[in-house]
C-alpha cells in the first residue's frame, strides 16, 4: 500500500508503449511440475540467428530460487529472500562464468516509503541506491549510483508520480539531468484493458524532442491491440489473442511513415501454457 519502487514510476506508460511488441520470432513453453517447480523453455530466431534458453524456479517457504541457462553457456542464479525482516527483501543474483557480476540488493517497504539498495559482488563494486517517499496516490523518488573503483557517480535520477483508478502521470529526469521524460495513461474501462497513453521526451544535450502517442484496445475477452505513433514517423502496432487461459499469441509490426520505400519489420510470438 505504499508508493511503491522508484522503477514503477512511468512502468504504466512505458509498458504500453514497448511492452509484448517484438520483430523476431520467438516460442515459449511452461508449465509447472508435481514437485512444484516451475519450469519454461524458450527459443528466438532473429534474423539468421536462433537463440534459447531453459528456466526453472522453485519455491520453498520464504525463499524462491531461479536458474536460467542459455545457448551461450550462461547460468544465472537468482535468489529472492521474501520477509527476511520485517516489510524487507532481499536479492541475490550471479551469472556464471563471469565471476564478477554478483549483486546483492536489499529492499524495504514502508507504507510512506521504499528504499532499495544494491552493491555488487566484487573488489571495487557500483552501489546503487533509490528512495521512494509518498503514498499510492502520489510518490516523488531518487536513485543514485556509484561507481567506488573511480570514485564518481554514475547516474543520479528523480521522478514524481501521481496515480488515480483512471489515470497515471509521472516525470522523470534522468541522464544525469539531461533527459526529461513526461507521460500520462488514461484508462477507459474497469480493467484497464483500453487505455490511452502520451509520452514526451526531450534530451537537452541535442535539443531533440520525441513525441509518442498510443494505447490499447480490447476487441473482445479474448483480444486486444496495441499501437504507438512517434513524431519521427514510426508508427507499430500489435494484436494479441488468448488461445486458452494464460497462452498468447501475439503479431506485431512496424514501419516507417516518412520512408515507404523501406520494407516494414514484423515479428511472431507464441507463449503456451499447458
Amino acid at each position: 500500500m505504499g508508493p511503491g519502487l522508484f522503477s514503477e514510476i512511468g512502468k504504466t506508460a512505458k509498458d504500453l508503449l514497448t511492452r509484448d511488441y517484438s520483430y523476431d520470432q520467438k516460442f515459449t513453453v511452461s508449465t509447472l511440475s508435481d514437485s512444484g517447480v516451475a519450469l519454461s523453455s524458450t527459443a528466438v530466431k532473429k534474423g539468421g540467428l536462433s537463440t534459447g534458453d531453459v528456466a526453472a524456479q522453485y519455491k520453498y517457504k520464504n525463499t524462491i530460487i531461479d536458474v536460467k541457462v542459455d545457448t551461450e553457456s550462461n547460468i544465472l542464479t537468482t535468489l529472492t529472500f521474501l520477509e527476511i525482516m520485517p516489510a524487507t527483501k532481499a536479492i541475490a543474483s550471479f551469472k556464471l562464468p563471469n565471476y564478477n557480476s554478483g549483486k546483492i540488493e536489499m529492499q524495504y517497504f514502508h507504507d510512506h516509503a521504499t528504499v532499495t539498495s544494491a552493491v555488487g559482488l566484487n573488489q571495487s563494486p557500483v552501489v546503487d541506491v533509490t528512495a521512494t517517499v509518498g503514498s499510492p496516490t502520489f510518490a516523488f523518488g531518487a536513485e543514485a549510483g556509484y561507481d567506488t573503483s573511480a570514485g564518481a557517480l554514475t547516474k543520479y535520477n528523480a521522478g514524481i508520480s501521481l496515480t488515480n483508478p483512471d489515470y497515471k502521470a509521472s516525470i522523470i529526469l534522468s541522464d544525469k539531468g539531461d533527459t526529461i521524460t513526461a507521460s500520462y495513461v488514461h484508462h477507459l474501462d474497469v480493467l484497464k484493458r483500453t487505455s490511452g497513453v502520451a509520452e514526451v521526451c526531450r534530451k537537452f544535450s541535442t535539443n531533440e524532442n520525441t513525441i509518442t502517442v498510443g494505447g490499447s484496445y480490447a476487441v473482445d475477452p479474448l483480444t486486444s491491440v496495441k499501437y504507438r505513433l512517434n513524431n519521427h514517423g514510426k508508427l507499430a502496432a500489435l494484436m494479441q489473442h488468448e488461445l486458452k487461459l494464460k497462452s498468447f499469441l501475439t503479431l506485431s509490426g512496424e514501419f516507417d511513415t516518412k520512408a515507404l520505400d523501406k520494407a516494414p519489420r514484423f515479428g511472431l510470438s507464441l507463449a503456451l501454457k499447458p
